[in-house]
């Protein structure tokens, strides 16, 4: 996509190092078209666009735009990880959408991640080196609020579970794994579908509210140990952004069950702020990394306040809920053929393959 609007803007042909890796035909470590992975899959080298870093000149608009300059390409993660100014190894956000997706920093060496996690390239302002990033997709966030406004209906609006959770003073011993296509990071497990465990007659909807949210929140907290366990240190803070950061009691259970900060950003839309961001690098609006990061402004915090006690006790019981979710589906999948069809993770079992080759890209 971004290679053809280049094309329809300016004329060239071009793609930047963040959206060309997510095509799993670069090379992450020479940020070139990977000769053996192209042959592999059988897509002439010719037909691919010229890799360039995100932030430069690529050439001047057309006549919708005539004269302004194309200055940034970027993936929208990626962009959102320049919107948060997270330049610094050891930086991370997270945005929170219908899915989530949390970037760590790890600076110019890329980390292969033993944990279940994706290595990916952060992004690449000019001439300087690329910034790598481990990543880890969560498939299922704000999804789970919209399923339980439409399908349950317990809710009018996603605005309301905030207030529907906040009628109770925790979750009764309720934990609801969104396994709806399987589990993502860092799991990896196709064949999980979604549980809801510790149900009891005390339980009612506030309790299913609160679960809800929590949920997105142990999630993260998965994706985060597994962060520790590849980077070898532990979060400072948590920069985070999309739709269900207006959600307040949502943010504090996040710094609760992690143990950090997590900061809000003025302005929400960081994907959009990082491609400005890098396009005004590129054509020299913003002097430096510096007086990006000074243009940052938080407009909320939440500290922890959990005890540790009850915070190892949730963790302790929301891994139990998630080891209920896998080996649902039977080996002739017949339950498959009454879903509609969705995007799911790499299954379980897979073929054999390349492993050389996979870590290059």
């Amino acid at each position: 996509m971004d290679s053809w609007l280049l094309w329809k803007l300016c004329g060239r042909h071009v793609t930047d190092v963040t959206n060309a890796s997510r095509t799993l035909l670069m090379n992450i470590q020479t940020l070139g078209w990977d000769d053996e992975l192209l042959s592999m899959i059988g897509i002439p080298r010719a037909m691919l666009p010229e890799i360039r870093p995100s932030s430069e000149i690529y050439g001047e608009a057309g006549v919708a735009v005539a004269g302004l300059p194309v200055a940034s390409v970027l993936g929208d993660q990626h962009a959102a990880l320049v919107g948060q100014t997270c330049f610094s190894p050891g930086d991370a956000k997270c945005t929170y959408g219908t899915g989530s997706f949390l970037l760590l920093n790890t600076g110019e060496r890329p980390i292969t991640s033993h944990s279940g996690l994706l290595t990916t390239l952060g992004y690449q302002l000019g001439d300087s080196p690329p910034t790598y990033a481990l990543e880890g997709p969560i498939a299922v966030t704000g999804a789970l609020v919209q399923w339980f406004r439409d399908n349950i209906g317990l809710i009018g609006s996603a605005a309301e579970i905030e207030t529907l959770a906040l009628t109770v003073e925790d979750n009764g011993g309720c934990y609801f794994v969104p396994a709806f296509s399987g589990l993502f990071a860092p799991h990896w497990r196709s064949d999980a579908r979604g549980v809801i465990a510790g149900l009891t007659g005390y339980i009612n909807k506030g309790h299913l509210a609160r679960a809800v949210l929590e949920a997105t929140a142990w999630q993260t907290r998965e994706v985060v140990e597994a962060m520790s366990d590849d980077y070898g240190s532990r979060l400072a803070e948590l920069r985070v952004d999309g739709g269900m950061t207006a959600n307040n009691l949502l943010m504090q259970c996040l710094a609760d069950v992690l143990d950090v900060a997590v900061v809000r950003p003025i302005v929400a839309e960081t994907v959009s702020l990082g491609a400005a961001y890098a396009a005004g690098i590129a054509v020299g609006f913003w002097p430096d990394l510096d007086s990006l990061k000074r243009n940052w402004h938080k407009a909320g915090e939440w500290l922890p306040q959990m005890d540790s006690s009850a915070r190892d006790r949730g963790y302790r019981k929301w891994k139990k809920a998630v080891a209920r979710t896998v080996d649902w589906l039977d080996d002739d999948r017949d339950d498959l053929d009454e879903l509609p069809i969705q995007e799911s993770p790499a299954p379980v079992n897979r073929a054999p393959v390349n492993r050389a080759a996979v870590n290059r890209c």
